[in-house]
């Protein structure tokens, strides 16, 4: 478990093809892509500077041997599963060859010019296909606030300080950053209401999380220990997991999320893989208050490294905002360092029964609220379940999300002496829901 620092972390590396905050030489994070406005097909890509690598591209070239020339290979389907197949062999070696050969100096610069292109004049696609998707609830600080909406008398359920809590969610409505979805429709009833009725949604929310790719799986029937959890894990990107609150507060108990949760979720394009993240990792601890992880979720690699400092921001732009040209007004700022559960945790509980997990599926970490009320990762939170409503810089108001809002994510790490690398952003658009005579009571 965990990846230590090697010459790929060096901060006094430079590239060729130039520099930027987000993909310095030392991120080197992997999508899907295809020239914007084009017929060609999607291709693995990896972000360096203000350009692509186009890894199709390279592959022909053939100026790499044995399994990073296999790699490459991979990374020319549509889809980047073949590759999360790998391993972690694999996907180490690519990094560190594509490392070398786009530093100052490198003698492959001539050969890997041609291979690039601009970031603004590109387009992305899902970058693998998602067969399974498990959402977490690894805030504490989020699970607290949101049971305090829903059950007042009782926010924190017993079982989540001993088990990382989740279900299963739907794949097929997840895609690539920028998204737009209309607005969810369906079961309804507040506390004065007889009885449900079915209309849009009013109490629409984002949450502020992050995904985790799965690479190589396991067979069904055998577990993930912690000490190789991290070894399973493909990457990270950012990740909004849409909720609409009021379907959610009448339908998810006692079996969980629904119909709330399945109807768009957006992933950013960029993967950053856990050997980027490595100059970021902290120690991991429980309160000494609070119960400690059972034997199979302990490790004293987790211990030592299993917290990741990720800083995520969200933001909001309103379509009033577009069309008067302000820029998005950030609502808060919090850390993966907070989350009560850490990744091998999430891997390891998940497969303790024999569930098999498959290269492609994503995990979500859940909502990343910290502790104090600046961190919230929700309107829910923000404005204390519509009671405290926000305003904008153009005096709207906002106690859930409007139709024509945007939220954004941008999530990065820096540290130390090490360099700054970022995710990018996750972008998605509300747009009004589809009103048929079948809406009503």
């Amino acid at each position: 478990m965990g990846d230590d620092l090697n010459e790929t972390h060096d901060p006094d590396l430079r590239s060729w093809v130039g520099e930027s905050d987000d993909f310095p030489i030392q991120n080197l994070p992997i999508a899907e892509f295809r020239p914007v406005d084009s017929d060609e097909l999607f291709r693995g890509g990896v972000a360096i500077g203000d350009s692509v690598l186009d890894l199709a591209a390279v592959a022909q070239l053939e100026i790499f041997e044995d399994v990073v020339q296999s790699a490459l290979a991979a990374c020319c389907r549509p889809e980047l599963n073949d590759f999360m197949g790998m391993g972690i062999a694999a996907w180490s070696s690519l990094r560190l060859a594509l490392s070398r050969a786009l530093r100052e100096g490198s003698p492959q610069q001539q050969a890997l010019a041609p291979c690039l292109h601009p970031l603004d004049a590109i387009e992305y696609s899902l970058p693998c296909r998602i067969g399974d998707y498990t959402d977490f609830y690894t805030s504490i600080y989020h699970a607290t606030a949101v049971g305090k909406q829903f059950r007042p008398d009782n926010p924190l359920l017993p079982n989540y300080k001993w088990i990382p809590i989740g279900y299963h969610g739907r794949s097929s409505s997840i895609d690539v950053s920028p998204q737009s979805f209309k607005r969810p429709k369906g079961q309804l009833k507040s506390p004065e209401d007889s009885e449900p009725h079915v209309a849009p949604c009013k109490r629409l929310d984002y949450e502020l999380e992050l995904g985790i790719y799965i690479g190589s799986g396991n067979e069904l029937g055998t577990s993930i220990d912690m000490q190789n959890a991290e070894d399973h894990i493909f990457g990270m990107c950012l990740f909004n997991d849409w909720s609409a609150r009021d379907i959610q507060g009448w339908e998810y108990q006692p079996l969980g999320p629904f119909l709330a949760k399945n109807f768009a979720s957006t992933v950013s394009p960029w993967i950053i893989s856990l050997e980027a993240l490595a100059p970021f990792r902290l120690g991991w601890e429980r309160l000494s208050a609070d119960p400690q992880p059972l034997p199979y979720l302990r490790s004293e690699e987790n211990s030592s490294s299993g917290a990741i400092d990720i800083q995520l921001e969200a933001y909001i732009q309103s379509s009033k905002m577009v069309v008067e040209k302000v820029p998005p007004m950030k609502l808060s700022r919090s850390s993966f360092r907070h989350s009560y559960w850490t990744i091998s945790q999430l891997v390891t509980h998940h497969t303790v029964n024999g569930c098999n997990l498959s290269p492609g599926d994503l995990l979500g970490s859940g909502t990343q609220s910290g502790p104090l009320p600046v961190e919230a990762g929700s309107m829910l939170e923000l404005s204390s379940g519509g009671k405290n409503p926000l305003t904008l810089p153009t005096g709207e108001t906002r106690r859930f999300l409007e139709d024509g809002d945007t939220i954004v994510f941008r999530g990065f790490c820096q540290a130390g002496n090490a360099v700054r690398i970022g995710f990018g952003e996750v972008r998605g658009t509300v747009l009004p829901a589809n009103i048929t005579p079948s809406i009503g009571r």
